[in-house]
């Protein structure tokens, strides 16, 4: 749907616009009331410590388009590191009003079905006790805020649905969401069939938690009683499109960092500088529970099908970008077909299978993951160390920073502008002998080191001590 990400890339640009850069005096750094509480009710499953997320276009992922023909790739992912497997919508797909030949799958006939262009609910069985088998676990595509028009509830509850001020049925407001119409969450009968059916695919069928479709449209008490039912049955994994703090405080483990993407996307684009990145941190520390894990991704299926790929998006800033992704603070997420160089933008309504070649993007992720899971400082919160900024004598240019536990210590330097620069770094925190990640090169850094950075280049400074062999 090309208009999904619009509302939150709108209030994403507003948070942008609003901490474009840090604080530049000790007053403006007192401007949130006080420091992210610590009031999270909720425990993210102890599998998710150090774990990747990959997302899988089903229709898009394999030539074959089905859940067997991705299960024949689970190897191959959990290979590359990947921990949590992320499906996109496995439920059959409305046909009245459906767009293109294929439609949408987040316009959903039946919360209980497998779309047959897919595959069988055995076919999908099958697919997660594979994935279980390889330890690698499994989150579904929820779609609670709408259904299709030809869901059965609508003629069976027509009273479960949002009317319009004509008595119609209404799609989400200012969207060209045409394919779907808006549930009506004031009814507890709506309530109970969507928990019921969450539950169904956790207890029944074995996933492991759910990636929830627009989840700020839907009321946060509705997603606080479902999580606590669905842990009841086993911990779960829960992954909501949003980007609002409450959402995290007893439904959600993770949510979309949008504005991090679109800060990135801005620097990449030569609409803002370096210190632009200091900002969005100086707004998650301050409003953001510690606890709270932010989804760090350069593309996703909105993006790449609406907006462009990820070398369209990031240009010569990508590698620099998906580096930020990995050993930044949050949890990073790869959508299927990046490590092909996310070569095209995949149609949504239509068959447009990945056409996989080779690409050093792969590898790239391969190297950071691997780090990632063997250093316990860039693990995912409440496991891992945050972030802690360091000065550098490049602000316009290079964002610094060191993320370290009593075991790990990484220090890591980001040349994010198209000039070459020189720079030394003022603070003390980041002093001590490293060994640099990707070109093994030692290195001790004191009050007088300086460091020759290209541009849209990276240095990523590990412990020797931590180092990976």
């Amino acid at each position: 749907m090309s208009l999904r990400i619009f509302a939150s890339l709108f209030l994403a640009s507003v948070a942008l616009a609003a901490c474009a850069q840090p604080p530049s005096s000790p007053k403006a750094a007192t401007a949130p009331a006080t420091v992210a509480p610590s009031m999270v009710r909720i425990k993210p499953p102890a599998w998710a410590n150090d774990a990747v997320i990959y997302q899988i276009n089903t229709r898009q992922f394999t030539p074959e388009g089905t859940f067997k023909a991705a299960q024949a790739q689970l190897s191959r992912l959990k290979e590359l590191g990947v921990e949590i497997v992320w499906l996109m919508p496995v439920h059959p797909i409305g046909e009245k009003n459906r767009k293109g030949t294929l439609g949408s799958p987040y316009s959903v006939k039946d919360y209980y079905g497998v779309n047959p262009e897919f595959g069988t609910l055995e076919d999908l069985k099958a697919f997660v006790a594979a994935a279980h088998a390889l330890d690698l676990k499994v989150i579904i595509d929820w779609v609670a805020n709408h259904t299709a028009w030809d869901n059965p509830l609508v003629t069976q509850h027509p009273d479960w649905y949002v009317k319009n001020w004509k008595g119609e049925y209404k799609s989400t407001p200012w969207t060209d969401w045409a394919d779907i119409i808006d549930l009506d969450y004031a009814n507890p009968a709506v309530r109970t069939y969507m928990e019921d059916a969450m539950a169904y695919w956790v207890r029944e069928v074995g996933v492991d938690g759910f990636r929830c479709d627009v989840a700020g449209f839907v009321p946060l008490d509705f997603w606080e009683k479902v999580r606590a039912r669905l842990d009841a049955i086993k911990p779960v994994f829960m992954l909501g499109e949003g980007d609002m703090r409450d959402l995290h405080y007893a439904a959600f483990d993770a949510t979309y960092a949008w504005d991090w993407n679109n800060t990135l996307h801005n620097i990449a684009m030569g609409r803002a500088e370096a210190g632009a990145m200091g900002g969005f941190y100086y707004g998650h520390h301050g409003t953001f529970p510690p606890e709270a894990l932010r989804m760090m991704h350069i593309s996703n299926h909105d993006q790449n099908a609406w907006d462009a790929t990820a070398r369209e998006r990031f240009g010569p800033a990508t590698d620099a970008a998906i580096v930020l992704s990995v050993v930044s603070e949050g949890i990073p997420m790869m959508y299927n077909g990046q490590e092909a160089g996310d070569p095209k933008r995949l149609q949504f309504f239509e068959k447009d299978p990945i056409p996989w070649r080779k690409d050093p993007m792969e590898d790239l992720y391969r190297q950071l993951f691997a780090l990632k899971k063997s250093n316990g400082a860039l693990w995912n919160a409440p496991w891992g160390a945050r972030m802690i900024g360091v000065v550098n004598s490049q602000p316009k240019s290079v964002f610094s920073f060191v993320r370290q536990n009593e075991k790990d210590k990484v220090f890591v330097a980001v040349n994010l502008s198209a000039r070459p620069v020189r720079v030394g770094f003022v603070d003390g925190l980041h002093h001590g002998a490293y060994v640099e990640y990707f070109s093994r090169e030692a290195m001790t850094f004191d009050a007088n080191t300086e460091v020759a950075m290209p541009a849209w280049s990276y240095r990523v400074y590990v412990r020797p001590s931590s180092a990976p062999g």
